[in-house]
């Protein structure tokens, strides 16, 4: 970009298509013209390992998808995160009658978020998981060539800046939307969702047995529909939908043996979300 001098001579300026304009104007927005978005590691797989509905479940649950993950480290670069499962809902519940606001909520989330990182990255541990932070995805390129599995909490960074819901003070940003965020700045491979239900239903499957599964769907059509209970939080799908890089998330029963393995290898198995 070329330098510019002021008309007095006094000061230089970094001549760019954003000097001086209004990074709120919707018009000079949407003329911008920018570069595609790089790719910073096209060959990741994130996963997410569910709180409530694999980490609460202890060794009825994690075990074999502990392994079923290690199997996999030879063929797939894989970055795990962790969600906070019951006992994130236990503190929200205390927060709320202290009437803590949605920053302190979103502090209390992100604590049992990284306790099931401690968790899950042990349990790895024999086969190179090791527990990092926000601030180390710079590094997964070296962590990879040392054979390593990075596990992280899933709670995207709002912490006390987290933005109030629109009904409640239950953030809305939680540990789904930290790793779809996460995927799309890495430019993931594939974001996957490892729970204890096949995929998306029309309602809540553990409610009502009538239930109908949705094997495939996009993100706007899905957002249209406006269903009361979704299996991922509800920003995801619009983050999904304005990404460049993220063509489609996968939810996956990893409680299935070789679900995982399916999914990894590009195979159409429990629900794909699908940007349109």
């Amino acid at each position: 970009m070329p330098l510019v001098r002021e008309k007095d001579g006094r000061r230089l300026h970094v001549k760019s298509k954003l000097m001086g304009e209004s990074l709120v104007s919707k018009s000079f927005i949407e003329g911008l013209p920018v570069a595609p978005q790089t790719r910073l590691y096209p060959d990741v797989n994130i996963l997410k390992v569910g709180g409530q509905s694999i980490c609460d479940r202890g060794a009825k649950a994690l075990p074999p998808i502990i392994q079923e993950i290690a199997v996999n480290k030879s063929e797939h670069k894989m970055l795990v995160t962790t969600g906070g499962g019951t006992r994130s809902r236990h503190i929200y519940a205390i927060g709320l009658e202290l009437g803590m606001p949605t920053g302190v909520l979103a502090k209390f989330g992100n604590s049992i978020s990284e306790q099931n990182a401690l968790l899950v990255t042990m349990l790895l541990a024999p086969y190179g998981g090791i527990k990092i932070g926000h601030d180390e995805i710079v590094k997964l390129t070296s962590y990879f060539v040392q054979g390593c599995i990075p596990v992280m909490h899933g709670m995207p960074p709002y912490d006390y800046f987290a933005i109030p819901p629109a009904k409640g003070r239950i953030p809305i940003h939680r540990t789904d939307v930290g790793t779809i965020i996460l995927a799309d700045l890495i430019g993931a491979r594939t974001c996957i969702f490892i729970k204890d239900e096949k995929g998306l239903y029309t309602g809540d499957p553990k409610k009502n047995a009538k239930e109908k599964f949705i094997p495939e769907i996009g993100a706007k059509t899905l957002m249209e529909k406006d269903q009361d209970d979704l299996i991922v939080e509800r920003p995801c799908l619009e983050i999904l939908q304005n990404s460049e890089v993220l063509k489609q998330i996968q939810i996956v029963n990893g409680l299935e043996e070789g679900n995982i393995t399916k999914a990894l290898s590009g195979k159409k198995v429990g629900t794909i979300i699908y940007k349109e």
